[in-house]
């Protein structure tokens, strides 16, 4: 990846409220083409709110999104589902329709926005799975059959098969053991070998983060910011995230939670 490249995706001066609850403010972001950012951040910090910002499923309050320099908010309904049919989504808890078959959930993307023959799309969806590690004998299974892991592959599948330009993974690894949670990092890696894919991995997983990203962002929660910091605490190569000068960004990276409570025990006495 260039540093020169341009932006796929581009976030200015982006705020979004809920009410009265802030959760981002005046977040400026790009993401080069070819680049896989990871988000992460604790619980609240609006990952997940600007994920979906991104690909125009939530309009923010105030600032601007573009994919490939078209401003989503200036498009219709209609051409913001046609510009979605170039994002794959790997959903946090894989979102699989229930009620149908491994090869029919990952074959819908197919059946929806092309007109390929039936041969074609089975084609197509046994070399997804196949891609994702997963046998011939899962393809008739319902979602319900299958564990965690393989669920996780399946939305892998799924979203690979329309070759998007941009996929976006919410918790990729989240529920699944540290041995699972190391074949989707390495899938997450195999899929941008294979395909020329940007990738946005949105993790509380320093693991994934550190093994699969470029490029860190941690997002802290507006809420506990003074009205003049920014919100995005780091944003930096995986490698140096550890040497990082901010206590909060070392306290998240390291699980030491010695900083917050004692945060928390002094908001507790201010309340009393």
């Amino acid at each position: 990846m260039s540093k020169d490249a341009e932006p796929l995706v581009s976030v200015r001066s982006l705020s979004v409220r809920f009410g009265r609850q802030e959760v981002l403010r005046d977040i400026n972001l790009d993401v080069p083409a070819g680049e896989t950012l990871a988000l992460i951040g604790e619980s609240g910090c609006g990952k997940t709110v600007l994920l979906k910002c991104i690909v125009g499923l939530l309009r923010p309050n105030e600032g601007q999104v573009t994919f490939d320099g078209r401003d989503l908010a200036t498009l219709s309904e209609r051409d913001l589902s046609q510009l979605r049919i170039r994002f794959g989504f790997v959903f946090q808890g894989a979102a699989l329709f229930d009620s149908m078959t491994v090869a029919q959930n990952v074959a819908f993307p197919l059946r929806q926005h092309t007109t390929r023959s039936p041969e074609e799309v089975e084609d197509i969806v046994l070399a997804r799975l196949t891609e994702v590690g997963l046998p011939e004998n899962v393809v008739p299974k319902k979602p319900a059959e299958l564990s965690g892991g393989m669920r996780k592959r399946v939305g892998l599948a799924r979203a690979l098969v329309m070759n998007p330009e941009l996929m976006l993974y919410d918790e990729p690894t989240t529920g699944l053991d540290p041995v699972m949670s190391d074949v989707i990092n390495e899938l997450i890696l195999r899929t941008r070998k294979r395909h020329p894919v940007t990738s946005i991995v949105v993790t509380h997983d320093m693991r994934t983060a550190q093994k699969v990203a470029d490029r860190i962002v941690m997002l802290s929660p507006a809420t506990r910011l003074d009205d003049d910091e920014s919100q995005i605490l780091y944003d930096g190569s995986p490698r140096r995230i550890e040497s990082s000068s901010d206590q909060r960004v070392i306290d998240f990276v390291q699980g030491n939670a010695g900083s917050r409570l004692l945060e928390m025990a002094n908001s507790h006495r201010g309340g009393d």
